[in-house]
């Protein structure tokens, strides 16, 4: 048995009632739910499947799913509810899952998909669809779940991860958090390894219960959607002791202070992560009640590798490497050991032993706190913590031919701007906005050019915003264009208001 496992044993022996799943219609027991995940994984084992997906909103039955997977053996490979149809097409079939276990509200976005056969029913509501999509990519021995990030392309890369793995960060996690029974509200799509590992495994580890809303009813959609006051409300009803927030969360909840709103006085600890935070943001809500600790990880470390916490606080860095890992600095780069993930999927090369190097720049200080100064590479990180690479948002703008010369910018921003030339001189605004309205329907949400900024001349090494081979100068480009890029965002500033 997982550590997890015997926990949840020991509590449905000593404390059967108490409470460890709610999610509006359904309350669980600790004694329920090992007698779930129990039954639920008999029927995976019978079902002869060796690799599943898990396509559903945040909810019980969500968890259910998670930990039979784990219980029986079959890799688990979660669905983010906010992937394009053609990335869910990708990652089930690089994944080679041999079926699906969706929620009935997402069975049509499933059910036409090549090589679906015949829903099946399982417990708790549940239906599972089997697949025919072919053998998949090859895993690395000992892989309980398959993590596809929001990608940094449009075919996301999978990480395979062991049960270990995962836990050892949530068993960090509780000790550095040091609360005992928390009760968390889970934000984020579970989708998401951060809230799977830190919202799920961690609260139930520390003896405490999760809270799983539908999202709907908390005001959010998609992977960046918010209804400020709805998710305002849900919060003060909920009244959770822990959250984990992306930094728009955040920058809402900042804005949401300075009008009179209060933080649940439940509250203790609310971890942001996903994408860097301003150290004025962290002071600013700290002062008005809301008490935010930074952090910082990679898919590949099995989430969550710094962290901040109450008694282990430097506000302008991710915190101190937590004990189930290592970071040293390699010619400016942050490299992690020690709890290195099991590999890619379908890349056996990956599967090695050792240091992984993040990408990302940063340093250690003197007291083994982590600041992550910025990442080697251009990919955007939006403010909800999505993954982007401008060059395949740019390629898909460009593919009518509307436009000659496109950039994409949203670096800690909570959605893309294009600067967009046209090919013709005469072209209007109205077929410029068609024209990427039309790329946008093939894109994620999170890779949308939500905005647009017509340029009066096109870009040229001679105006210094292209190098001498046509390559945009992105930070030369930003900041040019930093007073019209500010005026995409003002929404931002009004959103509490509307």
């Amino acid at each position: 048995m997982s550590a997890l496992e015997q926990v949840l044993a020991r509590r449905a022996v000593q404390d059967p009632q108490s409470v460890v799943l709610e999610d509006g219609q359904l309350t669980v027991t600790a004694a329920d739910l090992v007698s779930d995940v129990a039954r639920l994984a008999a029927c995976l084992r019978a079902s002869g499947l060796q690799r599943i997906a898990l396509l559903a909103e945040n909810s019980v039955n969500w968890v259910r799913v998670d930990l039979a997977a784990q219980a029986a053996g079959v890799c688990l490979v979660p669905l983010p509810t906010f992937f394009s149809a053609g990335q869910r097409a990708h990652v089930l079939q690089a994944s080679g899952a041999q079926a699906v276990i969706a929620s009935p509200a997402l069975y049509p976005s499933v059910a036409t998909l090549p090589g679906a056969g015949e829903w099946e029913d399982l417990p708790f509501g549940l239906s599972v669809l089997r697949l025919d999509v072919g053998a998949g990519g090859a895993i690395p021995p000992g892989t309980a779940k398959i993590t596809f990030t929001s990608g940094s392309t449009g075919n996301p890369k999978g990480v395979c991860l062991s049960t270990q793995q995962c836990l050892r960060v949530a068993q960090s996690l509780a000790a550095g958090v040091g609360l005992t029974a928390p009760r968390h509200l889970s934000l984020l799509p579970l989708s998401t390894l951060l809230e799977n590992i830190a919202g799920v495994y961690m609260p139930l580890l520390a003896g405490g219960s999760i809270v799983l809303p539908p999202p709907a009813e908390l005001g959010l959609a998609g992977s960046s959607g918010v209804d400020a006051k709805r998710l305002l409300g849900g919060l003060a009803r909920i009244n959770p002791q822990t959250l984990i927030v992306i930094p728009q969360l955040l920058t809402l909840f900042d804005q949401a202070l300075g009008g009179g709103w209060q933080a649940p006085p439940a509250l203790a600890f609310v971890a942001v992560g996903g994408a860097r935070v301003a150290p004025d943001l962290l002071r600013r809500v700290r002062q008005a009640g809301l008490p935010v600790y930074e952090g910082y990880g990679l898919s590949e470390c099995a989430s969550v590798v710094s962290l901040n916490t109450p008694d282990a606080d430097r506000p302008g860095t991710s915190g101190r490497v937590l004990p189930h890992v290592r970071v040293s600095v390699s010619a400016g780069e942050l490299v992690v050991d020690g709890n290195r993930f099991l590999g890619y999927l379908d890349d056996p090369r990956s599967w090695q032993s050792g240091p992984v190097a993040t990408g990302d720049l940063g340093h250690i200080d003197a007291d083994g706190f982590l600041a992550v100064s910025g990442r080697r590479k251009h990919l955007l990180i939006s403010s909800f913590g999505r993954n982007i690479s401008p060059e395949w948002v740019e390629s898909e703008l460009l593919a009518d031919g509307c436009l000659r010369q496109v950039v994409v910018l949203g670096d800690d921003r909570p959605f893309c701007v294009a600067l967009v030339y046209p090919t013709r001189a005469d072209c209007s605004d109205t077929e410029i906005a068609a024209s990427i309205a039309a790329a946008n329907a093939g894109l994620p949400d999170y890779a949308r050019a939500q905005r647009w900024i017509r340029l009066p001349s096109p870009l040229s090494a001679e105006n210094g915003l292209l190098t001498e081979n046509g390559r945009p100068r992105r930070d030369r480009i930003a900041a040019h264009f930093a007073a019209s890029l500010d005026t995409c965002y003002l929404p931002e500033k009004e959103l509490l208001a509307t």
